[in-house]
């Protein structure tokens, strides 16, 4: 597989090839646990999701890690506003996250860190910085020296004015420079805090990664993934302690950054106040909807979030389930089964656009041809090939692993017991040859959005939900 994929660092598109072959190490920023995801964070965790499965079918082994902060002063504020215990606070949302995520249709990443659990490996890496010249102690702070690093800003590429307006934020009296940025700070008792050589504290942000990376995937990985707003300062600062600490250079050889999610015209995000929540999208749309929704388009622009979105984004599937529904049943590979499956075994055409970094628009489009293909042929060897490699490639984008049957009986207010029980009634009827009660049944149901399918195998139906109806 010729996979390229857009590196922040150079700016370009660039071949990949992974610094060990047997093994590719994969490092996503995953939440900070003091809330309900919003769908913004659901974008990287379901682009990503698609950059593992592409390389979990190119390569023998990928060690994949998606950490999770739940030591932050935005914990803290809330844990105190509430009254609530900050460890029972995080373990909630770290739940909540997963079973969020887990809805959109991502699998399990190899391994998810917390910050909490890695205190001591990050006080070992402040320590080698300090040792290094990079990093020094100040009222109880440790902070890294950014004029130690000639690099500082070639991943944002950001000049010197940029920096010192975002060090303006804050520029307290220990800080030998505006632009130095904290790697351990004091707690107070109310705080959160570990014991340490600066005396009790805790970490601050960007540390955490690099020690989770280091602790988990090595000194160098392949691949570091995010949303943009954390090319700077959050990765920027990741890119300078990393090198600093160690006598390896590279750190990240890739980084990529997905574009943001957008409501009207502004950045979703909670300072803005212009957020919903998964949750809450889940209560109205199955969360292949919106996994659709979020890979229709090009990962690295924005998305503009809206209804009409969401609408398209289940018209679609409605589109492809219904070619998987029309197509003749074969021994199919299960989801399991797809999930251990060689690039020899997906079909190119969806293969190539996402090897082409990630192209998930075409990827799909790729997936609507084979569903009209199945339409336009009558051959049902030919159909029943084409609903496998339907199949094989929406499990490569996380999709279509429900049966068709049970997607189109799902929904608000679908009893499927019930239906079934008045299609066995119209059936009787009809044997009865009492059309007037089969004819009334059938209208009761479309009134209800089911569609009913007289099939030399019995009466199929379904529920009608591409006419807007939430799914």
């Amino acid at each position: 597989m010729d996979l390229r994929l857009h590196n922040t660092l150079t700016g370009r598109k660039e071949p990949f090839e992974p610094l060990n072959p047997g093994c590719v190490t994969m490092y996503v920023c995953g939440p900070t646990v003091y809330g309900y995801v919003h769908i913004g964070n659901g974008r990287p965790a379901v682009v990503f999701d698609v950059l593992f499965r592409l390389l979990k079918a190119a390569y023998p082994s990928v060690r994949y890690a998606r950490n999770i902060t739940d030591v932050d002063d935005k914990i803290n504020a809330l844990a105190i506003e509430r009254g609530a215990d900050i460890s029972e606070l995080t373990e909630e949302f770290t739940l909540a996250y997963r079973e969020d995520v887990g809805a959109l249709g991502n699998l399990e990443p190899t391994v998810e860190p917390r910050a909490t659990h890695h205190i001591g490996p990050i006080i070992e890496m402040i320590e080698a910085l300090i040792e290094r010249g990079h990093a020094y102690a100040a009222d109880g702070h440790v902070l890294f020296s950014v004029p130690s690093d000639p690099t500082y800003g070639t991943l944002s590429n950001r000049s010197l004015e940029d920096m010192l307006d975002g060090a303006r934020i804050e520029v307290a009296p220990y800080k030998q420079d505006p632009k130095d940025f904290v790697l351990w700070k004091p707690s107070s008792d109310e705080l959160p805090g570990w014991d340490s050589p600066w005396g009790r504290g805790r970490p601050g942000w960007h540390i955490e990664c690099s020690a989770m990376i280091r602790q988990h995937l090595g000194d160098t990985i392949d691949i570091h993934g995010g949303g943009s707003d954390l090319t700077f300062p959050h990765h920027e600062n990741e890119l300078a302690q990393s090198v600093c600490a160690t006598d390896d250079e590279a750190f990240v050889r890739f980084w990529l950054h997905n574009g943001m999610l957008t409501m009207g015209n502004e950045k979703m995000s909670k300072s803005l106040g212009n957020i919903v929540t998964i949750r809450q999208l889940l209560e109205t749309n199955s969360g292949e909807v919106l996994r659709y929704a979020l890979l229709s388009g090009h990962y690295r622009s924005p998305l503009a979030w809206s209804n009409d979105l969401l609408q398209q984004a289940r018209s679609s599937l409605d589109r492809l389930y219904q070619a998987l529904l029309d197509a003749p049943q074969g021994n199919v590979q299960s989801p399991d089964q797809l999930a251990s499956a060689t690039l020899a075994e997906l079909p190119d055409s969806v293969v190539k656009p996402l090897a082409d970094d990630l192209n998930t628009p075409q990827a799909l489009a790729a997936l609507h041809a084979f569903a009209s293909e199945i339409h336009r042929t009558n051959d049902p060897d030919i159909r029943r090939a084409l609903r496998d490699r339907l199949l094989a490639g929406g499990w490569l984008l996380g999709l279509l692993s429900t049966p068709a049957e049970e997607y189109f009986r799902s929904g608000e207010n679908v009893n499927a017991a019930e239906i079934d029980a008045l299609i066995a009634e119209r059936n009787e009827a009809r044997a009865a040859r009492d059309f007037d009660r089969a004819d009334a049944i059938r209208d009761e149901l479309a009134a209800r959005d089911i569609e009913l399918e007289d099939t030399a195998e019995g009466t199929r139906w379904k529920h009608q939900r591409g006419s807007g109806a939430p799914s």
